[in-house]
């Protein structure tokens, strides 16, 4: 199965854009980039991350369609969420958002799932 082309041409990207100049001291913002760019990296990071996650769930759900099992495991969503409650604990990171981001995932993950279950079907 080929990756679907989502790309969208992409503008250079200005790491100092900012609507501050001229309102701080330019040490300031001297800092204020330098941990900008240490986010920039941690999103990119996170960016190919969740790519190569869904890569990975892409897969289940193949697995699951040649099987003919259901797109979603309410079970195994529980144990994950949980897991993941834990983790955030652990990583001092608010649970609860740990949750939602999780939430949004599987709900995709399952749009997905259903996706190619309807298309193997339909093939």
């Amino acid at each position: 199965m080929s990756e679907p082309n989502n790309t969208v041409p992409s503008e250079e990207f200005d790491p100092h854009a900012s609507s501050l100049p001229g309102e701080v001291e330019q040490a300031v913002l001297d800092e204020l980039y330098a941990i900008r760019g240490s986010i920039d990296n941690f999103d990119a990071q996170l960016v190919y991350l969740l790519a190569e996650r869904f890569k990975a769930t892409q897969r289940v759900g193949l697995l699951k369609a040649r099987h003919d099992l259901p797109p979603s495991d309410p079970n195994r969503e529980k144990a994950q969420i949980q897991r993941l409650r834990s983790l955030a604990h652990e990583a001092h990171l608010d649970p609860e958002f740990a949750e939602k981001f999780l939430n949004f995932v599987i709900s995709e993950v399952i749009r997905h799932h259903q996706n190619i279950s309807d298309a193997h079907k339909n093939d």
